[in-house]
């Protein structure tokens, strides 16, 4: 069976930035153990696979890292939308999917794709682990949505972090997002870490943002913010909170077309 697939990197207007998704769109969904296997093999953050459903209008949409399935991903989903609108003549200005986190929908803006997902607002967390001997330094604030959330006072202190992956791994969490104040025109910064999930470091990560932009919108009391994730490739998010859910835009760029065989 041969399948097309796509490399995007996303979050970024130019190839080798931002965060690298493969898009495989099929007629009707692999076994569970095949997609899994193709992600393996992707070796990227995420594969995300798209079946259409006709009568609801929508596709279905699946995420898989190289080790399991997640229930929600923000780069490979405007990835996903970009293959779509750009490469599969999906028509209008919207396109709408379905997954494990309810509808989510993504639409053009001129030469963005504004997407629109669930909020995840952080809560305080009374038994935060030692987080130095896990990253290094002594976060201001913990909290806690699915991802734990460590607060720095500066956005050097997040650039410099150089944290215990194998410990990250044995924490009760899905992952750890660091974040700090931005400086010049971004309003804060933050780097994503989930190697228990076969990801040491997400390059730009959306899901994380689901938590980000409701914690910045509180603290700095606007709703509209621009963020930058600060791992090696980078990337830029245009943010908006909105209560019960988040909008987040961003660029994306097509590194690679082909097919793959299984």
């Amino acid at each position: 069976m041969k399948l097309p697939i796509y490399q995007v990197d996303a979050f970024t207007d130019k190839i080798f930035a931002g965060n690298p998704a493969a898009i495989v769109p099929l007629d009707s969904w692999l076994p569970d153990a095949t997609m899994q296997a193709i992600a393996a093999e992707n070796n990227l953050a995420e594969t995300a696979f798209f079946v259409r459903d006709h009568d609801k209008d929508a596709w279905g949409l699946r995420w898989f890292t190289p080790s399991v399935e997640v229930d929600l991903c923000g780069h490979a989903t405007l990835a996903a939308a970009y293959v779509l609108f750009e490469h599969l003549g999906a028509g209008g200005g919207a396109v709408h999917f379905d997954t494990r986190s309810g509808r989510l929908t993504v639409k053009r803006d001129g030469g963005l794709l504004v997407m629109d997902f669930p909020a995840r607002p952080p809560h305080a967390h009374p038994s935060a682990p030692d987080l130095e001997k896990v990253l290094g330094v002594i976060p201001t604030e913990v909290l806690m949505a699915r991802d734990l959330l460590a607060v720095f006072d500066t956005e050097a202190t997040v650039r410099k972090l150089d944290p215990d992956m194998a410990a990250i791994a044995k924490l009760e969490t899905f992952a750890v997002i660091v974040t700090a104040p931005g400086k010049g025109e971004y309003d804060f910064v933050s780097r994503f870490f989930a190697p228990a999930k076969g990801v040491p470091e997400d390059p730009v990560t959306g899901s994380a943002h689901c938590t980000l932009v409701p914690y910045w919108s509180k603290r700095l009391g606007k709703t509209e913010l621009k963020a930058r994730q600060v791992s090696a490739r980078g990337g830029d998010l245009l943010c908006r909170d909105l209560g019960d859910r988040v909008s987040m835009a961003g660029h994306a760029a097509l590194y690679l077309e082909g097919t793959i065989t299984v």
